[in-house]
C-alpha cells in the first residue's frame, strides 16, 4: 500500500501532553478540510509529495530515529488513508510510540498510543470565494466518529481557540455536551497563531478560561523554537 507524503523530518513534538518529546513525524498529504488558517497548506490547500510504499516510508522513518522513540503520524488528515494502518502497525512492530493526529472526523483502527484529536471549529472555516466552504462546514465535525475515537484511544482533545474565545467556548460546550464524558485533563485548548507574539497573546488570554474548567492548554513550542518553517 503506498501514501503520498509531503515531509518525513526528525523534531520535538511542539504541542499537546507530549510537547518536548523528540520524534519522528510523518505528514500525509491530503485532507478532508480545508482551514482558514492551515499552517501546512502544502498537505491541504496544495497537497505535494511523493508517493510511497510503507517500507519506504518506515525506512525513511527508521534512518531518522536517531534518540527519537517516538512518531507522529500528521498531516493533512492521515486517517483518510487505509494505508495508514500498515505503516502505524510497521512503525509500533519496529519499536516506536504512535501519536496519530486527526481532526476527528474518520475512523480507522490501528496501533496508537495517543490519538491527537483536534475538532475544528467555527474559526477554521474558509472564505465562501474558495469554493470550500460549504464541504468544509458539512464536514468538519462528526460526533460519531469522535465518540468512537474517545472510546477507541488514549487520547487527548486539542481545540484552536482564536481572537473571540468566547465564541469558540460556546461552540466546544456544545460540541461536549454531544459526546461522553471527557477527562478534563485531556482537553487542552490552544492558541491559533504562526509567531510568537500571536502565540503568547493569546495564550494569556485562554490560559485562565482553561484553568477554571480543569483543562490544559497547549503550546505550540515549534514555533518558539524555530518559527513557522518547515520540516520542525
Amino acid at each position: 500500500m503506498k501514501l503520498r507524503i509531503a515531509e518525513v523530518f526528525a523534531s520535538v513534538q511542539g504541542e499537546g501532553l507530549w510537547a518536548g518529546t523528540p520524534s519522528v513525524f510523518v505528514r500525509a498529504s491530503g485532507c478532508n478540510l480545508r482551514c482558514v488558517w492551515c499552517d501546512t497548506p502544502y498537505a491541504s490547500w496544495s497537497p505535494e509529495g511523493s508517493v510511497m510504499t510503507v517500507d519506504e516510508i518506515a525506512s525513511e522513518v527508521d534512518a531518522l530515529r536517531g534518540s527519537a522513540t517516538h512518531v507522529v503520524l500528521t498531516g493533512g488528515e492521515p486517517m483518510m488513508f487505509d494505508a495508514i494502518v500498515p505503516l502505524a502497525s510497521r512503525l509500533k512492530a519496529d519499536g516506536f510510540t504512535i501519536t496519530v493526529e486527526t481532526a476527528g472526523t474518520v475512523y480507522q483502527e490501528l496501533p496508537c498510543d495517543l490519538m491527537s484529536i483536534s475538532p475544528k471549529l467555527e474559526n477554521s472555516s474558509p472564505p465562501i470565494e474558495s469554493g470550500w466552504l460549504a464541504r468544509h462546514e458539512g464536514t468538519r465535525t462528526n460526533t460519531i466518529v469522535l465518540s468512537r475515537l474517545l472510546e477507541s484511544y488514549d487520547y487527548q482533545l486539542k481545540f484552536v481557540i482564536g481572537d473571540d474565545p468566547s465564541r469558540d467556548l460556546q461552540e466546544i460546550d456544545t460540541l461536549l455536551s454531544q459526546l461522553s464524558p471527557v477527562d478534563p485533563s485531556r482537553t487542552l485548548l490552544m492558541p491559533e497563531g504562526t509567531d510568537v507574539e500571536t502565540l503568547r497573546r493569546r495564550m494569556s488570554t485562554i490560559e485562565p478560561i482553561a484553568n477554571v474548567r480543569g483543562w490544559g492548554t497547549s503550546p505550540r513550542l515549534h514555533i518558539e523554537m524555530f518559527g513557522n518553517v518547515r520540516g520542525t
